[in-house]
């Protein structure tokens, strides 16, 4: 490298040019001749090509460390309608909107939506939905409305048939009282998260209402044996939906008074926390029961649950059932659903093994069952490409939801005869965390299921992402 060997003079000193010779006073941007010995003026430092005046670069920042995990949902966008931008509109200024008059049944359910997205709903402004005409009356988020405000609701709305409240935690024993003496034409009920109401309470409502129709609670941990032994006996001749759902008071008492009503459409018993489970023997009794009426079943969440149930209930007796829910359990293989299918299309019999029980009924004389049009076998690793195999033999063309998260060891080949048999009517479909899904299969869904809105394929790690365009996919 080439430069002055010797120092450079003190900036504000007097100097002479290495190459034009004049003399020069001394800055701090003077720049050594190159080749030396000595230093350049400021004019012969540019025509060298040096700008003694440019500013040294500075070094470059590191970026700081991405989330690696980077969530994409490819969904189609539109501009929203009118209507969804006053929908907003109201939502933003929901405590002024009274002056706006009557707005409609439609809007309002949407605006009840809007509303639960940001916990808006007060009781100041959840007048805007009461009315002594409603029948009908959705909230969707009540956690702002306290015991006065619910009994209220209840007074307010005095012939409504249809009530559902979600988050409705703050709702006590005085305000179902209150539902009980107000609310006379109640037939259908769906309660998330009614904490606090004790059993009296409970009692005292089914007496109230022996013709109810639907009854529905999420987390209620004070719901009990008695509770069901007297929702059975006031208003067992009626009930066609019950949902006991993360109730942690479930035993098999339950299955022994619900195996009563005779009429029962859908049963959800699913998730009672605590460790607790049903047996396989309660659940095989209630099915010889209820197997030649029952169209909906949810049973999962049973850890205890193996494929004794499935061989010698759902086999023997659930010959209606369109909607099946039997994820988180355990102890299912993949030999016993598979086999439960086959019995399903009449392809096996199912051979019940001696049992202490005693049957209220016998088997259904028909070899098939009713084709299934939604399925949840999620979170049951042992299940594998034999179940799948005899699901879509079976139910294939009419399924309109499918969830089999966390069947890790499914292969290729069971995988990509799901676009095949279900391409007439499958809507959503959960393929989470099942290895071998990737960038063919998906492509096949999209193109080959028509009515296809929704895929999930979270930790799919063979996807590119090349082949998700115009659905809404979540996944990473």
């Amino acid at each position: 490298m080439g430069g002055s060997s010797t120092p450079k003079p003190p900036v504000g000193s007097f100097d002479t040019c290495a190459k034009c010779e004049k003399q020069f006073t001394v800055t701090k941007y003077t720049m050594a001749a190159n080749p030396g010995p000595g230093f350049l003026c400021h004019q012969c430092a540019k025509t060298s090509g040096i700008d003694p005046f440019k500013k040294p670069a500075l070094p470059r920042k590191r970026k700081p460390a991405a989330d690696k995990r980077t969530v994409v949902h490819y969904q189609e966008r539109r501009f929203p309608s009118l209507a969804a931008i006053c929908i907003q509109i109201i939502s933003r200024h929901i405590d002024e909107v009274e002056m706006l008059g009557d707005i409609g049944s439609v809007n309002l359910d949407e605006i009840a939506k809007s509303l639960a997205r940001n916990r808006s709903l007060t009781p100041e402004n959840a007048h805007l939905f009461y009315d002594v005409q409603n029948t009908n009356l959705t909230l969707y988020d009540a956690t702002k409305l306290t015991p006065p405000a619910l009994s209220t609701l209840a007074m307010l709305n005095p012939n409504l048939t249809h009530l559902r409240l979600d988050y409705c935690g703050l709702m006590d024993d005085a305000t179902l009282h209150t539902f009980s003496t107000s609310l006379p034409h109640l037939t259908h009920i769906q309660l998330l998260g009614p904490f606090l109401v004790r059993v009296p309470a409970w009692l005292s409502f089914f007496r109230s209402h022996p013709a109810l129709e639907t009854f529905s609670i999420e987390q209620s941990p004070r719901f009990d044996e008695e509770c069901v032994k007297t929702l059975v006996e006031e208003c067992g001749k009626s009930l066609r939906e019950v949902r006991l759902k993360e109730v942690g008071k479930m035993s098999d008492g339950f299955l022994t008074e619900l195996a009563k009503c005779e009429e029962l459409r859908l049963l959800d018993l699913s998730y009672p926390g605590n460790g607790k489970s049903l047996s396989d023997e309660g659940c095989i009794e209630l099915m010889s029961v209820l197997g030649e009426t029952l169209e909906s079943l949810d049973l999962s969440g049973h850890p205890e649950l193996t494929d004794e149930f499935l061989r010698d209930g759902l086999g023997q007796y659930a010959k209606r059932i369109t909607s099946l829910s039997l994820s988180d359990l355990p102890q299912l293989t993949d030999e016993g659903v598979s086999a439960l299918f086959d019995t399903f299309a009449g392809l096996t019999t199912a051979q019940p093994q001696p049992k202490k029980i005693k049957k209220k009924h016998a088997p259904e004389t028909s070899l098939t069952n009713h084709r299934l049009t939604h399925v949840s076998l999620s979170h049951n690793p042992s299940l594998s490409s034999l179940s799948l195999t005899s699901l879509l033999t079976h139910s294939g063309p009419s399924l309109s939801t499918l969830s089999l998260n966390g069947w890790k060891s499914v292969s290729p080949e069971a995988l990509q005869d799901i676009p095949k048999a279900c391409r007439e009517n499958l809507v959503k479909v959960d393929l989470g965390w099942c290895r071998e899904v990737d960038d063919f299969l998906v492509r096949d869904l999209v193109e080959m299921c028509g009515k296809l809105e929704e895929v999930k394929v979270w930790g799919c790690n063979k996807l590119s992402g090349a082949c998700l365009r115009g659905l809404k996919v979540s996944w990473f």
